[in-house]
């Protein structure tokens, strides 16, 4: 189909205006919230990501075959880091974010055990290293799992209300 002067010309002027209020108001969404930077969920946040990068470096240092899990931590990682720090996360009102935060985490503690006493068998300097910050990464893994229940999940509980059923729970001593 071909396109005339007139249609090209109207497509270059839409292009050249200041976008819409509609529009603009939408890319304001991808503002990063610094506070979420520094405080202790974004702290968190960072160091997971720093540590399974530091994994992926060591395992691809010495056993490719552990990289992948690695790598795969690290892209959900950042993920869930980039929908906090724009809030984007607002967006999607039917998801049980602290629910899926918190699987997150218990998968990447199972995968990571599992993944970092399979490499120190090897012996390899590497794989050693991976194996040491794979445990500290278990143990921040942990850490953020545990608070994530104790401010998101168990709150909900303690209200009265069970978190897999329908009726009341017991009430609590």
């Amino acid at each position: 189909m071909l396109v005339g002067p007139t249609e090209m010309l109207s497509a270059r002027d839409r292009r050249d205006r200041p976008p819409e209020e509609g529009v603009a108001a939408e890319l304001q969404g991808f503002a990063v919230d610094k506070n979420f930077l520094i405080s202790l969920k974004g702290i968190l946040l960072e160091t997971e990501l720093a540590l399974t990068f530091i994994i992926f470096i060591c395992f691809t240092a010495s056993i490719s075959a552990y990289m992948a899990a690695a790598l795969l931590e690290f892209f959900i990682t950042l993920a869930f880091l980039f929908l906090y720090t724009t809030q984007y996360y607002q967006r999607f009102d039917r998801l049980n974010w602290p629910c899926l935060d918190f699987l997150r985490c218990v998968s990447a503690i199972i995968i990571f055990l599992v993944v970092s006493f399979a490499a120190v068998t090897s012996r390899d300097g590497a794989a050693i290293a991976a194996f040491v910050f794979g445990i500290i990464l278990v143990s921040v893994f942990a850490y953020d799992a545990f608070k994530i229940y104790r401010t998101e999940i168990a709150p909900g509980a303690s209200q009265g209300e069970c978190l897999f059923s329908e009726k009341r729970c017991p009430p609590r001593p």
